[in-house]
């Protein structure tokens, strides 16, 4: 049974300089889009009690309330479900969150990036500083507790000193949880044909990170994914779904979703989508191989590392025999951890986390 969705809006008021995600600003299809994700979800959805539910985007937050409801509805949701939805702090005011609030959501996501109103300016983001605190308090009065903000370091004109300020300040407003992001400049955002000045080097952008392990758990959070850092009991269930390579629906434009043997995405284009919702773009049935690279892969971004007993049953193996010069090649430049029950990579082999995983798959 699959207990965990995820559901794509891929609407945006504009997009990000450094955006290259699958989001448009065509705000005015989103009763078109809404449709097509009911009869998506009623296609395919067999009514299983959600572990977790996450609006992701794109700005989940320009749907209306009763967008929302339309199709969760839909849905089998209890008062357990982890109900998460991304939101851009321009976007809403205090009596939006308080009816996402009533409507069962119990976790939000907001977009910060940073807290340098310059650099906001510069990435393209529409809010600014103060709209982020007064939007992280309005949904504390509202009653939420689990609430997380996103950053991106390695932005235009941005310090290691900048950066520390900006998670210092989110330290401050008694959030739960944060997410990193190093910023990557890829095909088909605005920054990969206009490169902007003053951009952090490599060094600077692991300054940046080590700067942040350093900050946040000297502030009781807990590092327990590559770019993820919470108080303790306040780690994201759908994110841990996803690294502890389980199932989920993928429901929307561009939406991913994996069953267990067959991995599969949806139309990338707008309208594509809406015309055929009950159709995947493609399917990929995953050989043994693949689903081991993928547990390999997946289970190396979490702080705890991978637990070779569960590999070797899962699949009939002996990882330490399988991968021994990989294994004594890393233990021996101290990036990678020997554990009671398996391995991880130490905070130095995070930063060259690519060339380790390629090893391994």
């Amino acid at each position: 049974m699959i207990k965990n969705v995820y559901i794509h809006i891929p609407f945006c008021r504009q997009k990000c300089n450094y955006c290259s995600f699958v989001s448009f600003p065509r705000s005015e299809k989103i009763p078109e889009y809404v449709h097509a994700l009911k009869d998506e979800i009623n296609y395919f959805y067999k009514g299983e009690v959600l572990n977790t539910l996450y609006f992701g985007g794109g700005t989940p937050s320009l749907l209306r309330i009763e967008d929302f409801k339309e199709i969760t509805d839909l849905l089998n949701i209890s008062k357990s479900t982890e109900f998460t939805v991304e939101v851009n702090p321009e976007t809403v005011n205090k009596k939006y969150l308080e009816d996402l609030k009533n409507l069962g959501v119990n976790r939000l996501s907001f977009g910060c990036q940073t807290f340098n109103k310059e650099i906001l300016q510069i990435i393209g983001r529409k809010h600014s500083p103060q709209q982020v605190v007064e939007c992280v308090q309005n949904a504390q009065d509202a009653g939420f507790e689990n609430i997380s903000l996103d950053f991106i370091y390695g932005l235009p004109l941005q310090t290691v000193e900048d950066f520390e300020a900006d998670l210092e300040k989110a330290v401050s407003l008694d959030i739960r949880h944060v997410s990193l992001y190093g910023l990557k400049i890829d095909k088909g955002c605005y920054f990969y044909s206009h490169l902007p000045e003053n951009l952090p080097d490599e060094d600077a952008q692991a300054d940046m990170y080590l700067k942040a392990i350093d900050v946040l758990t000297k502030n009781n959070f807990v590092h327990y994914e590559i770019s993820n850092f919470a108080v303790e009991g306040f780690e994201s269930k759908h994110n841990l779904n996803y690294w502890d390579n389980n199932t989920y629906y993928g429901f929307g434009t561009g939406a991913h979703g994996y069953d267990g043997h067959v991995r599969y995405n949806n139309n990338l284009t707008l309208g594509g989508y809406i015309a055929n919702p009950k159709k995947h773009a493609q399917e990929i049935i995953l050989t043994e191989q693949q689903k081991l690279e993928e547990e390999i892969f997946l289970g190396f971004r979490k702080m705890c590392g991978i637990d070779i007993n569960e590999i070797n049953k899962k699949f009939s193996i002996d990882f330490e025999d399988m991968y021994k010069p990989v294994i004594e090649k890393y233990l021996s430049y101290e990036y990678l951890i020997k554990t009671s029950s398996g391995y991880k990579l130490s905070d130095a082999g995070i930063l060259i986390s690519n060339v380790i995983l390629a090893d391994f798959i």
